[in-house]
């Protein structure tokens, strides 16, 4: 292993929320090799969350619609490259047809525990051993920043409840009510004051349906920013409630506290990270089970505490 590597290979997962958590291995690497350029693979959904990183080098993308899921024509734009160190976070043995002096993989890790970040860093554990794992971080730039200042500036103060409804998959199992949002919402009152909703192109139709039935303020900005916009937004937001999705890891991300929803995934494995995570699990694994006086106790308890 060398001890100061010059050029590090990241390759990253593809889906909002697992890129997230990658980015506590990505901070982990720096840390040990501060001075080495990190060139990153990643997905086009989520490279964004990767743009601002300061110590990262070139990203390459893994175009999972080309051939052969887009191995080859990556293999083939890697081809002049040459990486002391390839760290692989997937799981299809793309680090082994790449130029590499040391390679770190899932068969040769030894997970820190149960979660999907200890089990990311278990990947580096020989190099990096039992050093506190980093949180997930998103890289704000002053373009965002000034977007969301912008956007909430018509709703002075911070007591603003985030809400992202929406989820990957179409399993109705996964999806808290909107009515539930909107019930949530309203009984929320005496501590929020305006209602942010956020969410993809395919989440139209349920923010229309929450914002059809609350009694708060609300700013309706789904399908109207960029990662790093959503991520700005939440920064400046009190809480973010909504399904186990991305957008509650891109809240933790930037400290916001969070509750997410649980249906056929276990929170063990996939629950935003840090202290300031909260979910609740509906019964027989279906998230419309949830009540919204679970909700709400859970969000009181939270912010009290």
């Amino acid at each position: 292993m060398p001890n100061k590597p010059e050029q590090i290979l990241f390759i990253t997962l593809s889906c909002v929320g697992d890129a997230v958590m990658t980015t506590s291995v990505l901070q982990a690497l720096h840390k040990l090799y501060p001075e080495a350029c990190i060139d990153i693979v990643a997905d086009r959904r989520s490279e964004i969350i990767f743009k601002n990183c300061p110590f990262r080098g070139e990203i390459f993308y893994k175009d999972k619609d080309k051939f052969l899921r887009g191995a080859p024509a990556l293999i083939k734009q890697l081809a002049a490259k040459r990486y002391e160190v390839i760290v692989d976070l997937r799981t299809d043995g793309l680090a082994y047809l790449l130029k590499g002096k040391k390679r770190f993989t899932k068969w040769n890790g030894e997970s820190y525990g149960l979660h999907a970040i200890e089990s990311l860093m278990g990947i580096i554990r020989n190099i990096y051993g039992e050093q506190a794992i980093p949180a997930p971080r998103i890289w704000l730039e002053e373009d965002s920043i000034i977007f969301a200042k912008e956007t909430l500036s018509a709703f002075p103060g911070n007591n603003i409840l985030a809400i992202g409804p929406g989820c990957s998959g179409k399993k109705p199992e996964k999806f808290w009510p909107t009515k539930s949002y909107a019930l949530l919402a309203n009984g929320l009152k005496d501590v929020f004051d305006v209602i942010l909703l956020l969410g993809g192109p395919g989440d139209k139709k349920l923010v229309m349906e929450i914002v059809d039935e609350l009694k708060l303020p609300y700013i309706d900005m789904c399908d109207k920013t960029d990662l790093l916009q959503a991520a700005a937004l939440l920064n400046l937001s009190k809480f973010f409630v909504g399904s186990d999705s991305g957008l509650g890891h891109v809240a933790a991300a930037v400290d916001t506290s969070t509750l997410s929803f649980f249906s056929v995934d276990d929170p063990e494995r996939c629950l935003p990270w840090g202290p300031s995570a909260s979910w609740l699990m509906g019964k027989n694994r279906d998230a419309r089970n949830i009540s919204v006086i679970e909700a709400d106790a859970k969000i009181r308890t939270a912010i009290s505490g």
